[in-house]
């Protein structure tokens, strides 16, 4: 997983942006070109107070779905994201950190996209005393 990418790329979803789920409705509903089932690979899903964090790690995976976003939305919705999450570029107090990573997509094949993991800080607390997700799949 790698930080500090810049490109329009697709966004792995694993809580309560996944189709179904209200921030989905709220957010990416009508928004979308593809929404396609997917794992992320070597990260690990830990409850959070009504939603998980997937906090990078080697044993694990996270299942998800990969959305491709509209290019004529594609900023409001990047910048809509990034609020919901609480995400600021290089702030030491976000609590998700939107990362680069390969997301393997059903049917097979990699494909870099946008995730938002825990920040460092937080994924260190929930490596030790955070409860993970069995099956990494926040809505099975």
């Amino acid at each position: 997983m790698t930080g500090g990418f810049q490109g329009r790329l697709p966004f792995f979803v694993y809580g309560t942006l996944r189709p179904g789920r209200h921030n989905h409705a709220r957010f990416l509903r009508g928004r979308t070109v593809a929404e396609v089932p997917a794992r992320l690979p070597g990260a690990v899903l830990y409850e959070g107070p009504g939603y998980p964090y997937a906090v990078e790690g080697t044993a694990g995976e996270v299942r998800g779905e990969l959305i491709t976003v509209s290019p004529a939305v594609y900023d409001e919705v990047l910048a809509s994201l990034d609020a919901l999450e609480g995400h600021r570029p290089g702030d030491p107090r976000n609590l998700y950190e939107r990362v680069v990573c390969q997301v393997t997509v059903e049917g097979g094949g990699t494909v870099p996209g946008w995730v938002y993991v825990a920040a460092e800080r937080l994924a260190r607390r929930l490596r030790v005393e955070g409860r993970r997700v069995p099956g990494g799949d926040w809505m099975g």
